[in-house]
């Protein structure tokens, strides 16, 4: 506690960023703790539970009727997995209501660029997929198979190191999605979204020379929208926080599709 008080009082300002501090503070605990992974029981139970579900999440996919109406649907679970996420306050969950928020998905979909983000992929040849958290990029799988389909080089990219409960290369292999994607890489680092001036050089390199970045999750959105971005990045998420909420000015606990810049 004293050391996370002496962070706080070092690092927050006015122009800091949640996900940064959110960064600096896992690493004191796992430091201190010496517990390199505090989260690891709890990201081995979501991806167990969601390949339980995940057949029949991708049944619901395959019942649509044309590629694009596919697609949508494949974005539409893989936001509803990104409620994968604890110790956030106010935000709780229950694996049994998954099924049930994936048919209420749309209902929810309070910004819906969707078709925009689908006629991109189309275009675009080199795609880097930026997984969230564990047992969410199995739903990821699902979508990654979309981009397959319209003929896009599919990386995806998890996080080099345990921070919170996103995935790593271990969830990566353990939920399959290796199998699908042309490559799965890491940032090369254990951050919070994304910090470019820590990630490694081969993540760099491919992140420089992708058509387009899909990005899941809030910390991406928390880091991205500080950068000048020229490639197109789709964000996928569900408003989990009321900070990411009101800046993206929708309530909490909503699906969003968002491109920017």
């Amino acid at each position: 506690m004293s050391a996370l008080t002496h962070l706080l009082a070092r690092e927050f300002k006015p122009n800091a960023i949640p996900a940064i501090l959110g960064t600096q503070r896992d690493r004191t605990v796992k430091k201190i703790t010496g517990n390199p992974d505090p989260y690891a029981k709890r990201k081995q139970m979501s991806n167990r539970k969601a390949l339980e579900m995940l057949p029949q999440v991708e049944r619901a996919i395959l019942n649509e009727k044309s590629a694009e109406s596919c697609f949508r649907k494949a974005c539409l679970c893989s936001i509803v997995g990104n409620i994968i996420e604890f110790d956030i306050p106010g935000h709780t969950f229950n694996y049994d209501d998954m099924n049930k928020l994936i048919k209420e998905a749309e209902n929810d979909l309070v910004i819906d660029e969707i078709p925009q983000i689908f006629n991109l992929a189309k275009k675009a040849k080199k795609i880097l997929y930026l997984a969230d958290n564990a047992g969410e990029i199995a739903f990821d799988r699902l979508l990654a198979g979309e981009l397959k389909k319209l003929r896009a080089n599919v990386t995806v990219g998890v996080k080099g190191g345990s921070v919170l409960n996103d995935a790593t290369m271990e969830d990566a292999e353990y939920v399959g999605i290796d199998e699908i994607a042309d490559d799965v890489i890491t940032t090369g680092i254990d951050a919070v979204g994304l910090v470019p001036e820590e990630c490694s050089k081969e993540f760099l390199t491919v992140y420089n020379s992708s058509d387009m970045i899909i990005a899941k999750g809030m910390g991406y959105v928390e880091t991205l929208t500080e950068f000048s971005l020229n490639t197109p990045h789709a964000l996928l998420l569900r408003t989990k926080c009321n900070p990411v909420a009101n800046f993206l000015k929708v309530k909490r606990g909503k699906n969003v599709a968002k491109l920017i810049p």
